[in-house]
């Protein structure tokens, strides 16, 4: 019986911000096809750092992973938008630094995905919801740094992303500036479903979707 396990944050742990809405493991465990199981080990908040903790708990049947991490890494990074700086040039190592800094803790995160040989979709940081224009322009921009790192990892071990930026564009996707409501829940948890449940032969080549 497929067994499909979702790793992360609140991307996939978002009961508390549905207003009493379905979440996303819900929605995904109504859309899977007869005889399919689904486990929510992603926690709220999480880091790239939580994820090798998370795996601890892998059921031992699981067949299929989804991972969305790195999104309350940038959060935590967020300080940087306010910093001042004498060159534009201070500005863009600043950010190279930030770049370097993730890469070395998703890698791990992935590494740690892959141990047990299982199929494994990435999902990349959708750009969220931000009220004030002037900041959500600065958000999405600084958000490619993260993303960057995303696909580039995904390309080079040739898995299946998901690129939530074109999966949640609408303001009705999200409960708040950062987490997704069930209008974005059940965008997510249909190409979840869409990407596992497929009749796919293993392949190298890596695959971004978009919907």
């Amino acid at each position: 019986m497929p067994h499909l396990v979702l790793l992360g944050d609140s991307i996939f742990d978002n009961l508390a911000y549905t207003s009493g809405g379905p979440d996303v493991i819900s929605q995904v465990r109504g859309l899977l096809p007869a005889g399919w199981q689904a486990s929510l080990l992603a926690v709220d908040g999480a880091t790239t750092d939580d994820v090798p903790r998370q795996l601890v708990s892998l059921p031992r049947d699981a067949s299929h992973l989804v991972l969305s991490a790195g999104g309350n890494d940038a959060l935590m990074s967020s300080r940087l938008l306010d910093g001042a700086v004498d060159h534009v040039a201070q500005a863009v190592s600043s950010l190279a630094d930030l770049s370097q800094e993730f890469e070395k803790k998703y890698r791990h995160a992935v590494a740690a995905c892959l141990q047990p040989k299982l199929p494994l979709i990435l999902c990349t940081i959708y750009n969220g919801n931000f009220p004030n224009s002037k900041f959500q322009r600065l958000a999405s921009t600084a958000l490619m740094v993260f993303n960057d790192v995303i696909l580039r990892v995904g390309i080079e071990f040739g898995l299946t992303m998901i690129d939530l930026r074109f999966v949640c564009p609408s303001p009705e996707d999200y409960a708040n500036p950062i987490e997704p409501s069930s209008v974005g829940g059940a965008k997510i948890a249909r190409c979840i479903v869409s990407l596992v449940s497929a009749d796919q032969k293993e392949s190298a080549c890596a695959r971004i979707v978009i919907r």
